[in-house]
């Protein structure tokens, strides 16, 4: 979440009176995270996150913001839009396709503890299997095509040896595919930032705009891949026992997904570390945007090629 388009108090004010939010009282920009505009919005009647979508159509929209109307109403923690007075959870701000959704309490971690980290696991699982039920696919649009467009475009940007591993590992993606895994929609997104907690106990799922179709024990990789690593860019085994035991006491890995899994984890940190690489060198302007470290996805995806991962047995 960032600001990339800044919205005066009288256009956000029209914009809340076709949603019937109540007079607004107050409204300041996210800085967290880089795909779109966000704000904390707070009226005279509730509390709600905007976001102006910077790279998404209007024809894509209602993928995402249908999706979590499905998530919240399957009981799955996650924040529901508001519909306008059209009935559309989608219009317009500043020629930018918009959204209203209800604000959820709690606030992100920075080190999550075991209890945390089951949490998210019992919680992703449940994503998944509410998700077996929407209607709607999507295919990742960050999926293993995305890799090859990422690395041609950044290759004259890197040291051959940072470029020799990306194609290195490219090549082994693509050596071990498992196209019988289990699918269906998932969140592709799951960091600590998206993802709100007050104490131990989980607020809810937020930012679902990269939700799609793939393999879901992919979504578990990426994960584990943020919410279990420690400082030195490994996986802390106590709270990657304790996520992936949790998910699957919802929902149990199958025999393929346990041959898959140190793939997985290393398809997991590639795309993240391709992202991140993307963002430092093709940056995007925006008043309170950041790059993250692509170092840390490359440190990671080292650590699992020299110590390959294994599921719990169910």
């Amino acid at each position: 979440m960032s600001v990339y388009t800044r919205v005066e108090r009288h256009q956000l004010e029209a914009f809340l009176h076709n949603f019937n939010a109540g007079e607004l009282v107050d409204y300041v920009g996210i800085s967290a995270g880089i795909e779109n505009t966000n704000y904390f919005v707070t009226t005279a009647h509730s509390r709600y996150v905007l976001t102006l979508f910077e790279q998404l159509g209007a024809e894509e929209l209602p993928f995402f913001l249908n999706l979590m109307a499905h998530l919240a109403e399957h009981g799955v923690p996650t924040a529901h839009p508001l519909a306008n007075r059209h009935g559309s959870y989608l219009d317009e701000l500043c020629a930018k396709p918009a959204a209203l959704v209800q604000r959820l309490g709690g606030g992100t971690l920075e080190h999550p503890e075991v209890a945390h980290c089951a949490a998210i696991g019992t919680a992703l699982a449940q994503f998944h299997l509410a998700g077996q039920s929407y209607p709607v696919e999507r295919a990742n649009p960050r999926g293993p095509h995305w890799w090859r467009e990422a690395v041609a475009r950044l290759h004259e940007q890197l040291h051959l040896d940072a470029a020799a591993k990306l194609d290195a590992e490219i090549s082994f993606q693509f050596s071990h595919r498992f196209d019988q895994l289990p699918r269906g929609i998932i969140h592709a997104d799951l960091f600590r930032d998206n993802a709100l907690f007050e104490g131990e106990n989980l607020s809810g799922i937020i930012d679902l705009y990269y939700a799609c179709t793939d393999a879901l024990l992919y979504d578990v990789a990426v994960t584990v891949n943020d919410w279990c690593v420690t400082e030195a860019r490994e996986l802390d085994p106590e709270r990657t026992l304790a996520l992936l035991t949790a998910y699957a006491a919802v929902r149990p890995f199958s025999a393929e997904e346990h041959a898959a899994w140190p793939v997985m984890l290393r398809a997991a940190a590639l795309r993240f570390w391709l992202s991140r690489l993307l963002d430092l060198h093709f940056p995007r302007e925006g008043e309170l945007t950041h790059t993250k470290d692509p170092q840390a996805f490359a440190r990671l995806l080292a650590a699992h090629q020299r110590h390959p991962q294994t599921l719990p047995r169910n």
